[in-house]
């Protein structure tokens, strides 16, 4: 990445999930004035992480049809066959999962990877462990997302909480008609995001690789 698209991509408008934390953090900066000049520094200091953390830079989704996008940005911690959540109904096979972590320096924005339809949306309560590890997937709160493709297939994505992470924003619906690379939610303050892939497909990305969401290719559908 070029210095110019590092500083473009840390200077980007912040997602609106931000608003609620940056009045706060302005609301208190004002109250140091009067109280404080250390509860003043400390709000700046506070602004300015939120500022970074919610960043919302644009993404060039590639012009490939057949293109399975990354969901999330972030490093690859687990590649490997697995069962989907069972609360999306997408039955007992086993499919590829891509697992990615978000650290609380990396763009928690979520989006879609492949053109399609959500066909069900699941929520479900669970622990916070540290979602780099491999229980996260099964343990965490999640909530997870089945996308019809065109072609009948499915593939479902999984937002996970993390160790710091306690809430989980989708704004999408069942129903709703997506598009490969448009935003569909984020996670607050470290988290995980899984992408199972329909039966058969097998993801072209291994562990340790650094993904950039609705621009990294996980998998071509054939």
């Amino acid at each position: 990445m070029s210095l110019a698209a590092s500083f473009r991509m840390v200077l980007s408008p912040p997602h609106p999930a931000a608003r609620p934390f940056l009045a706060g953090g302005a609301a208190a900066a004002v109250i140091g004035l009067v109280v404080s000049s250390w509860l003043t520094w400390t709000a700046i200091v506070f602004l300015l992480f939120c500022l970074y953390f919610f960043r919302d830079p644009e993404r060039v989704p590639p012009a490939r049809a057949n293109a399975v996008l990354a969901p999330a940005d972030g490093r690859v911690v687990s590649v490997m066959e697995a069962l989907p959540p069972v609360e999306l109904g997408l039955g007992p096979e086993l499919r590829w999962r891509v697992a990615t972590f978000l650290s609380v320096l990396d763009v928690h924005v979520n989006r879609i990877p492949a053109n399609g339809t959500v066909t069900r949306i699941a929520y479900r309560h669970g622990t916070f462990v540290n979602a780099s590890l491999d229980k996260a997937s099964a343990d965490n709160e999640r909530n997870a997302l089945a996308i019809r493709l065109p072609d009948g297939r499915e593939l479902a994505v999984v937002q996970i909480a993390g160790l710091i992470a306690r809430r989980i924003l989708c704004d999408v619906r069942e129903g709703d008609a997506v598009h490969a690379g448009e935003r569909f939610g984020i996670i607050r303050f470290g988290s995980r995001t899984d992408l199972y892939l329909p039966p058969g497909i097998r993801p072209i990305v291994v562990e340790g690789q650094t993904m950039i969401g609705g621009e990294t290719v996980l998998a071509e559908l054939g």
